[in-house]
């Protein structure tokens, strides 16, 4: 599966800027070509027959991968251990936006993908529709591998849409970006019987105290009155997310919050809220919010 880099809020952008596409599969149809689309990017591919390494760059675009022919064995790394995952068709697969990957596979029989990329501008202008909530992106994409029949049957309709204008193509993009994002929206959870009171506020609070500060969990722990192993399985039980998940998120709240002000570098931002470097703070606001620090704060 090969990413649209899409660094910047323009549709006119060729795809797979600086990435070369031609040693793995051949593109046999791309609707900006075919068709003048720039609100959505639809693909066809023949893959070639196995592959040992594709190093993928990450994006900020929404990417939604259809199998319709063959039988692959697909491994994917996203700096942990390799996942295995089959690819027959109907195999739907969707990239973590803002995280790069390593693939590598092989297949018995000819292998055919149709793929759909969301602008990024698209994706943030649908969370903001949301109400800008939290969208648990690998969340999202465990629902759409785990087989969605809507999903699905819209990728087939717009492969079939012969010649279509991008009104067509803007109407699907939004549709599929609703619907997608809404299945990673991970809203607060009230903790069952005992999860939840005081020491959750302490923990809370201390998180907000220090965001600027080194932080361990065995840290929050302690201001507790816990143990590591049960404040962690406490603490996702009352809000849904590790500590680390829900520091990271506060931590990136108050990015937000200085950028929105005004007056200080990114780097300076990165070292106020507790990142060791903006390139940390750049990736972990982009998986947070679709977009990086720099264009947050230009916009």
């Amino acid at each position: 599966m090969l990413h649209m880099v899409c660094d910047a809020p323009d549709f006119d952008l060729e795809p797979y800027t600086g990435f070369d596409a031609s040693p793995y599969v051949e593109r046999t149809f791309s609707s900006w070509d075919s068709l003048g689309w720039r609100s959505l990017l639809l693909q066809r591919f023949d893959h070639t027959p196995r592959a040992e390494r594709v190093a993928l760059p990450a994006t900020g675009d929404l990417h939604l991968a259809l199998t319709v022919a063959g039988d692959a064995s697909m491994e994917i790394r996203t700096g942990g251990p390799w996942q295995r995952r089959r690819w027959i068709p109907g195999r739907l697969d969707m990239a973590v936006p803002g995280v790069a990957s390593v693939r590598r596979y092989r297949s018995e029989v000819p292998l055919r993908t149709l793929q759909v990329h969301i602008p990024r501008v698209i994706v943030e202008r649908t969370v903001a529709q949301l109400g800008g909530a939290r969208i648990d992106y690998e969340r999202a994409a465990d629902a759409v591998a785990s087989g969605d029949p809507l999903v699905e049957h819209t990728l087939r309709s717009l492969g079939a849409a012969g010649a279509a204008d991008d009104l067509y193509a803007e109407s699907a993009a939004a549709f599929l970006a609703v619907h997608v994002l809404t299945s990673g929206v991970r809203p607060p959870r009230v903790g069952r019987s005992g999860a939840g009171g005081p020491w959750l506020r302490k923990a809370v609070a201390m998180m907000r105290d220090r965001l600027g500060d080194p932080l361990t969990v065995a840290d929050m722990a302690s201001e507790a009155g816990f143990s590591v192993y049960h404040f962690i399985r406490v603490f996702k039980e009352a809000t849904g997310q590790t500590p680390h998940r829900y520091l990271t998120r506060l931590r990136v709240e108050e990015a937000q919050r200085l950028l929105r002000a005004g007056g200080l570098s990114v780097a300076q931002v990165a070292t106020r809220c507790g990142f060791g470097s903006p390139g940390s703070l750049s990736t972990a606001f982009l998986r947070h919010t679709g977009v990086r620090p720099s264009a947050y704060r230009d916009r």
